[in-house]
């Protein structure tokens, strides 16, 4: 293969992570394994995906249909299998559904067979795995390999969750229990999720189901049935309430107490690169056993920091799901618009992916305050900026795009501009919800109770809500982002608040209409049910629903 032209592939340019600096070359004979991704068949077409029309009138697609129909051709997963072999390389396995062919090797094959420079990068947060530049493949083969992961091993995702504190006896606010926010919101009655299975994505940390049960008895709500799944060599490691355990319980919590009757099931990859996340989101769409109906993500990061090619082929994943009926809810981040922790601000804006993809329903985070068994005001979620030493310092995250263009469903919501580049984006997020950590939810993470939120909190609330929804109009409801645009009175419009931090107050202001910090805004249950129930007004195409102005960051 010495002689074979090589290509790059589009989007596949790599920078350091900041601040790093290489330290040495990896071991030619490191092993490890990379995932190439394959083209689709033929693109999905727009109008199967476009959630423009009644849930009760869709068709979606079989897993078995997809991957026949969509997913990636037999001769084209044989043409990478050869190429590999060729190229030294060991195929461990390849899926036509995911569009995945996987392959163990060593640095040094793997370097001469996708014409990469690979070091071993020292920076703040540790060592990685590391190349820059553009992955490069045969020419022959340019039009068939449309990504390839794990040639770099940094960690992308971060949980998005916040601690406010272990809980006291003498505290005066010991949490909300899950079932007690579903009430605060006008959750559907008279289901509970049976026959309805939520996944949830983690990409660490873990569970013990003796914590699940004495949480059930805590609170005094059943729990949903769950079921763990190992990606990869991921497999459920809880370990201790510091690490991503807290992440876990809360999302297994949140989502099992409200709907108790579903059942819940856990896809645990092995860390938080973007192989491990798109080897967690793939297999999770794909599952044609467990077949989940909503799936709940509440990890994420700046887009800014993400490979172009990475990005596309996780919004094509998600288009999957859309295909199949399947609800995907995201946490938008937790350290405002700037999406960077409290020490690594640049005092730009930065929209959190994958909350940022169009087929993705964004959540952000609120705080409520509760007076007679309601929430008398509700705000966006924003903590101290001043103190960066507090565990649940954070603001609810939301923004503009600079990767994904404006979707047919916002073009009338009044999404501004990105700050940054002055160009129009798709605007995040789409919803929002309590989690704020303040008026945040009672968990049971290894041992402890604790209080716990961000916007973490706010996709498996919104995931235990279609849930509800799915059971009660005995239908998937699928991709809602078009028809809740389209039925704005369906969320109560959150006008207070803003999600700036920084020296420089980055951020953007809530107000009447759509903004970047609260979306359409927090869940009216019954109006949720409603909307997702009937077809839109006639005439009133998806994106029409809110007619507010532009307006410029807060």
């Amino acid at each position: 293969m010495k002689n074979t032209k090589l290509v790059s592939i589009p989007g596949s340019q790599r920078k350091p992570v900041d601040g790093a600096r290489a330290i040495g070359r990896v071991s030619k004979d490191e092993r490890f394994e990379v995932t190439v991704r394959v083209r689709r068949r033929k693109a999905i077409p727009a109008a199967m995906i476009d959630g423009r029309s009644a849930p009760h009138t869709r068709t979606y697609l079989t897993h078995k249909k997809l991957e026949a129909e969509y997913g990636a051709g037999l001769k084209d997963i044989r043409k990478v299998e050869a190429f590999a072999r060729k190229s030294g390389l060991v195929v461990v396995e390849s899926s036509a559904a995911r569009r995945s062919v996987i392959l163990s090797g060593s640095a040094v094959a793997f370097s001469s067979a996708f014409g990469v420079k690979l070091q071993v990068w020292e920076h703040a947060g540790g060592t990685y795995r590391g190349r820059t530049g553009s992955v490069k493949v045969p020419s022959a083969l340019a039009d068939v390999i449309t990504g390839v992961f794990g040639l770099d091993n940094r960690q992308y995702a971060k949980p998005h969750f916040r601690r406010l504190r272990d809980v006291a006896s003498a505290a005066a606010f010991d949490g909300y229990a899950p079932p007690q926010v579903a009430k605060f919101y006008g959750f559907p009655t008279g289901v509970d999720g049976t026959g309805q299975v939520i996944g949830i994505i983690e990409l660490g940390g873990g569970y013990r189901p003796a914590d699940l049960k004495k949480y059930a008895a805590k609170i005094g709500s059943p729990l949903a049935k769950v079921t763990p799944v190992s990606v990869g060599a991921g497999r459920n490691s809880p370990t201790n309430a510091n690490s991503a355990d807290g992440e876990v319980m809360l999302d297994i919590e949140v989502a099992g107490s409200i709907a108790p009757g579903a059942e819940i099931v856990v896809y645990f990859a092995a860390g938080a690169s973007d192989q491990d996340f798109l080897a967690a989101i793939t297999q999770a769409v794909h599952d044609s056993e467990n077949k989940p109906g909503v799936i709940s993500i509440s990890w994420g990061g700046p887009e800014a920091a993400a490979e172009a090619s990475f990005q596309t082929e996780f919004d094509q994943a998600l288009q999957s799901a859309a295909a199949l009926g399947i609800t995907v809810t995201i946490a938008s981040g937790d350290s405002g618009a700037a999406d960077e922790g409290p020490n690594e601000w640049d005092n730009l804006p930065h929209a959190d992916f994958p909350a940022s993809s169009p087929y993705a329903l964004g959540c952000g985070a609120t705080n409520i305050q509760v007076s007679g068994g309601a929430i008398s005001s509700e705000s966006v979620w924003n903590q101290n900026a001043a103190d960066t030493q507090q565990d649940s310092f954070g603001s609810s995250g939301g923004g503009v795009s600079q990767f994904f263009a404006v979707p047919a469903y916002q073009a009338a919501a009044g999404v501004p501009d990105n700050p940054t580049t002055n160009k129009p984006g798709r605007g995040v997020p789409d919803v929002t919800g309590n989690g704020d950590p303040a008026s945040g939810y009672l968990v049971r993470v290894d041992g402890e109770l604790a209080v716990i939120g961000g916007t973490s909190s706010v996709a498996p609330l919104w995931a235990a809500l279609i849930t509800l929804v799915n059971q009660k109009l005995n239908t998937r409801v699928g991709f809602i982002n078009p028809l809740i645009y389209a039925h704005p009175s369906a969320l109560k419009d959150i006008v207070l608040g803003t999600n700036e931090v920084g020296t420089n107050k980055v951020g953007f202001a809530a107000g009447p209409g759509w903004d970047a910090c609260s979306g359409l805004g927090s869940p009216n249950g019954l109006q949720v049910l409603a909307a997702l129930g009937s077809p839109p007004a006639t005439g009133t195409s998806p994106a029409a629903a809110s007619r507010t102005k532009r307006r410029k960051p807060g």
